[in-house]
């Protein structure tokens, strides 16, 4: 099964991001955090960067939306070309009509979950969605530190994945490290954002490659 490394450009420069694109040419995507300062307590990109991102990105764009009412909002992010587009469930009014819509604009449909939020709600409808993202971190702020306590969570949506024999990504998001990829590796994991880890490293390429390689010694259990 395939082991994808997706950087975030949260923890790269961002007066030189098309220079720090072409740093990261290992990557499978590059992960965008769409913050709207409501949702979350922080304001980054929005859709005219993201628009201008997939123009000069040799890497197809995995945008994540942390943003209010995304019914109204994701499906430009879609029109815009991104390869994915993510948004939380507490923050949608329709997911899975709004999945849908983002699967009619040509994206890939994912579904976040923040921590505290329990996935038994969500498990019969997983099937709706080309991903779905455990937030292993509060979403807001990068370099914070991986939650350990949501792993139970990443399991019970590998068994379910499994189950439906969906294709069906499994992301985290949030202190990925080589000591931590390794451990959501093992409880499901197939899809990994790793900011700090790539981008201030001296070589990001090698970083994404020693993620890489984490990850994949440790096979989870659940798959």
């Amino acid at each position: 099964m395939p082991t994808r490394i997706n950087p975030s450009i949260l923890a790269a420069d961002f007066a030189n991001l098309e220079h720090e694109l072409g740093r990261i040419r290992n990557a499978d995507l590059v992960h965008v955090d769409v913050m709207d300062n409501h949702f979350v307590p922080n304001l980054t990109f929005g859709l005219q960067m993201v628009t201008r991102l997939q123009e000069v990105s040799p890497i197809p764009l995995d945008v994540h939306l942390m943003m209010d009412d995304p019914d109204r909002w994701a499906p430009a992010y879609a029109e815009a070309g991104a390869f994915s587009v993510t948004f939380h469930v507490e923050a949608a009014s329709e997911p899975i009509v709004l999945a849908r819509s983002l699967r009619d604009r040509g994206a890939r449909a994912g579904l976040a979950i923040k921590p505290g939020t329990p996935v038994e709600p969500y498990l019969e409808m997983i099937e709706e969605f080309d991903q779905v993202l455990v937030m292993t971190v509060e979403p807001g702020f990068g370099g914070q530190s991986f939650i350990r306590s949501t792993m139970p969570k990443l399991a019970t949506l590998a068994d379910a994945v499994r189950e439906s024999g969906a294709d069906i990504w499994l992301q985290v998001d949030g202190g990925i490290t080589a000591e931590t990829i390794a451990i959501a590796a093992e409880a499901g994991a197939d899809t990994f954002v790793a900011g700090s880890a790539v981008f201030t490293a001296d070589d990001p390429d090698e970083a994404i490659l020693a993620l890489r390689a984490a990850a994949a010694s440790h096979p989870h259990l659940h798959r």
